[in-house]
C-alpha cells in the first residue's frame, strides 16, 4: 500500500471498504470536511460504545492495541456511527446532491407495484430512533413503502436514512415529483363489470328487494285488517 500523504487520503480506506460491502450500497460517502466538524457529531458519543475508537477507525486513524474481541466490537461500533452520521449528512446539500446522483442512476432499484413502471425508489426509515425498525423503500408515485428486494438490505437500520430524507429530497428537486393528475391504479373486474360497481349494484337490489318486501307485507296487513 502506498504511504499515506494526508488525513483527507487516509479518511477514504475505510470508508472505502465500507461502501463497497455487499448490502451498503444504499449509503454514500461522507465528506471529509463533515466528518471532522465536531459539531456533526453532537450528542453521538452518548449513543455509541466506543465512540471515540469507532471515530479513529472510520478516520483511519485507529492506532489502539486491544484484542480480537474488543477489535470486533469497535468496528461495529464504527459501521453503527458511520450509519448514524450518514442519516444527518444526507440531509446536507452535499449529502442531498450525493443521494440525488445515486437516485438518478437507479443505485436503490424500483418500485415493485407494476402500475408504477419501475418508478425509481428512496431508502427511509419508518423511525428516526435506531434499532426501531429496519430501512424501506418509498416510492413517490405511489406514495407507498415496501420492503427492500434483496435479503442483505433487511438488516440495514431504518434510522440510517431516518424518515425524513425522501421528502427533503423532492423538496430540494422539485421536478423528480410525478404528475398526481391522472393516478394509475388498478380495478378489480369480474368478466369486465367493475367489481365495485357490481357490488354497489348488489347492495342497491338488496335494498330495494326489502323495501319492496316490507310495503307487500303494509299491503297484507291492511288487507288482513280489512277482511277482519
Amino acid at each position: 500500500m502506498d504511504d499515506i500523504s494526508s488525513e483527507s487520503d487516509c479518511t477514504k480506506y475505510w470508508i472505502d471498504w465500507f461502501l463497497g460491502a455487499q448490502g451498503n450500497e444504499f449509503f454514500c460517502e461522507i465528506d471529509d470536511e463533515f466528518l471532522s466538524d465536531r459539531f456533526n457529531m453532537t450528542g453521538l458519543n452518548s449513543e455509541v460504545q466506543y465512540y471515540q475508537y469507532a471515530m479513529d477507525l472510520i478516520m483511519d486513524s485507529f492506532e489502539h492495541d486491544c484484542d480480537d474481541q474488543t477489535r470486533e466490537q469497535i468496528e461495529r461500533s464504527a459501521r453503527h456511527l458511520y450509519g448514524l452520521i450518514h442519516a444527518r449528512y444526507i440531509l446536507t446539500q452535499r449529502g442531498l446532491q450525493k443521494m440525488f446522483d445515486k437516485y438518478k442512476n437507479g443505485d436503490f432499484g424500483v418500485c415493485p407495484r407494476i402500475l408504477c413502471n419501475r418508478h425509481p425508489v428512496l431508502p427511509v426509515g419508518l423511525s428516526d430512533i435506531p434499532h426501531s425498525a429496519p430501512v424501506k423503500m418509498f416510492c413517490m408515485k405511489c406514495e407507498d413503502v415496501y420492503n427492500p428486494p434483496l435479503a442483505r438490505f433487511a438488516t440495514i437500520d431504518g434510522a440510517y436514512f431516518g424518515a425524513s430524507f425522501p421528502f427533503l429530497l423532492f423538496q430540494a428537486y422539485p421536478h423528480l415529483i410525478p404528475n398526481k393528475n391522472a393516478p394509475e391504479r388498478f380495478v378489480p373486474a369480474i368478466f369486465g363489470f367493475k367489481i365495485h360497481e357490481h357490488a354497489k349494484l348488489a347492495r342497491w337490489q338488496k335494498t330495494r328487494r326489502l323495501e319492496l318486501m316490507q310495503r307487500l307485507q303494509s299491503y297484507e296487513d291492511e288487507e288482513n285488517g280489512r277482511n277482519k
